[in-house]
């Protein structure tokens, strides 16, 4: 199982300290998954101009073609201006619009403020059910005061991601059985 973690801003730490609990948690869970992090202030990404992913080069082309490769994607972002990062809006433009078929994603959110919680569920969800993922519906978000000199200090939160890893594996699984079940009905 390819398990991808995107870090989707190229400021701050707590997106990425939030992304670093919850990989740990899905490795500790699932110990021989192949995990990924693509921290997106790491890579030096175009602005997409429409064309196939396959046809940039350098480090946009090997963020597409890695998240195009994972059977599981965990999206961290911050809400920036009550929105997502634009960097991480350009990753799912640089995609095809079909990215995510049969793909598991899930969703770790941080924030400044609880002002913003329902940013994930009306701006993120519907571009990742256009671009044809299976989410996670629930999704965890931290404010500010959860964390403390890039530590998450508090146990509900941990506890969350906890389960978080626990759900996004259970629907991997099923998903794949279910997959399974129907290309044996249609003997492939």
């Amino acid at each position: 199982m390819k398990i991808v973690g995107i870090s989707g801003s190229i400021v701050g730490s707590k997106t990425r300290t939030a992304l670093d609990y919850t990989i740990k948690a899905l490795v500790d869970q699932k110990p021989d998954a192949e995990t990924t992090i693509l921290d997106l202030a790491d890579y030096h990404i175009e602005y997409s101009d429409g064309r196939p992913y396959f046809e940039y080069e350098g480090d946009t082309k090997y963020v597409a073609e890695t998240i195009m490769e994972a059977d599981v994607v965990i999206i961290a972002t911050p809400i920036f201006q009550a929105s997502i990062p634009g960097i991480l809006k350009n990753v799912f433009d640089l995609l095809p619009q079909e990215a995510f078929r049969d793909k598991i994603v899930s969703m770790v959110v941080t924030a400044g403020s609880p002002k913003h919680y329902l940013v994930a569920e009306q701006q993120l969800k519907p571009i990742l059910a256009y671009m044809k993922a299976q989410i996670v519906q629930t999704y965890v978000y931290i404010e500010e005061k959860d964390f403390y000199r890039k530590e998450i200090i508090n146990p509900d939160i941990v506890f969350r991601i906890e389960r978080l890893a626990e759900d996004t594996l259970v629907l991997a699984e099923t998903y794949k059985q279910i997959r399974a079940a129907k290309e044996a009905e249609y003997g492939l």
